[in-house]
């Protein structure tokens, strides 16, 4: 039985979006001042070039071999043993990204919400709930995508449009930064908070028109993008460059500063928080899935199912690993940085031996397991 095609333009776009849009949105404005202090917007906007440079170049190379995955038309390019070896890092390397996702939303839980309950709880929860919606087909799990999506962009927006009355237009200047010297390894590190959406090779293959899927990517960087530096306009406006630098979450800070009308609501970071969950949930949700449909294509399986339960302990151990939050951001800004290698590097090697040996896929060849 053929994997029917039925994902659509709007549905990508949205899968893309809310993977995009996750746990960074907290940490991302400390992350940019760090690096360029005023210079924070200009830093973010480079680094969705680079984002949306890295997923054009991915979505090239998938459109080689339209029905096929990552895992299995890279063995046809650079030969089976090179391609599992970098199989396996690419599956290593979400597996990571998906246990620090789930231990910062942890943290930020026991920080800010539920004191009382141990770090491991937290956690565990959220990384079983992933893994259940992971047994799902890929039709399902767009649908889930694109169900919560306008959950995620509308209250974001009226959040950073509401937090704008306590701006500060001086504290955007100079637009390049105090410190312009460390620019590119900022937006290396903003560009890595798009790596979830490697979930593109995923998806691809399932959709109605692939050759739709850069109209779909535009869409996505134009949103996530967007929304990601209003944020950190917004922060660096009204905190000042020096003040976001003692802040560990100046996201969640400016919506504790952000009030409605007529003091309707006086602080607007419990409804921030609401959103934010959410968020991290489709995230995980994405880089689980990835995760454990690389590895069944890896291992030469039809079924990604088996490894939704059988991942689960050991991202759950990985995501226990760092000593504490500090650690955990140093440890993510590095993999974050050196991921950028696997999600940009490694598709860019592979396409051009593709176009050099004239590699190709059959447009008529069955994509992927049955749906269920």
């Amino acid at each position: 039985m053929e994997y029917p095609r039925q994902i659509t333009t709007l549905q990508t776009a949205a899968v893309l979006i809310s993977t995009i849009i996750g746990v960074g949105v907290l940490s991302l404005p400390l992350f940019a001042v760090r690096s360029a202090d005023a210079g924070a917007p200009l830093v973010t906007l480079i680094g969705i070039a680079i984002a949306l440079a890295g997923l054009l170049l991915l979505a090239k190379l998938q459109l080689r071999f339209k029905r096929q995955f990552f895992i299995n038309y890279s063995e046809q390019i650079i030969g089976k043993w090179p391609a599992r070896a970098f199989g396996v890092l690419v599956i290593g390397f979400f597996a990571l990204l998906t246990s620090f996702t789930a231990r910062e939303f942890g943290e930020v839980v026991i920080t800010s919400v539920l004191k009382q309950t141990p770090l491991e709880v937290t956690v565990m929860v959220m990384l079983m709930l992933a893994a259940i919606s992971t047994r799902n087909d890929i039709s399902t799990f767009a649908y889930v995508h694109h169900f919560y999506l306008p959950v995620l962009v509308g209250p974001v927006l009226l959040i950073i449009a509401l937090s704008l009355k306590n701006a500060d237009v001086i504290n955007l200047l100079p637009v390049w930064g105090n410190k312009p010297g460390g620019m590119l390894t900022g937006a290396i590190t903003v560009a890595g908070l798009f790596q979830g959406s490697f979930i593109l090779t995923t998806v691809m293959p399932a959709m109605r028109h692939p050759d739709k899927a850069v109209k779909s990517i535009f869409w996505a960087i134009m949103i996530a993008g967007g929304i990601y530096l209003l944020i950190v306009i917004a922060v660096v406006a009204v905190f000042g460059n020096e003040e976001v630098k003692n802040l560990l979450w100046p996201t969640l800070e400016l919506a504790k500063t952000t009030s409605l009308p007529a003091n309707i609501l006086e602080r607007l970071d419990a409804a921030f928080l609401a959103v934010w969950v959410t968020a991290v949930f489709t995230t995980l949700f994405a880089t689980y899935y990835l995760t454990a449909h690389a590895l069944s294509r890896l291992l030469g399986l039809k079924d990604h199912r088996l490894f939704s339960s059988a991942l689960l302990p050991f991202v759950f151990v990985m995501a226990m690993l760092p000593q504490n939050i500090m650690q955990m951001y140093q440890i993510i800004q590095v993999v974050l940085r050196y991921g950028l290698l696997l999600t940009i590097g490694y598709p860019l090697l592979l396409l051009i031996v593709a176009v050099i040996r004239k590699k190709k896929g059959n447009d008529h060849e069955k994509p992927m397991e049955p749906s269920s």
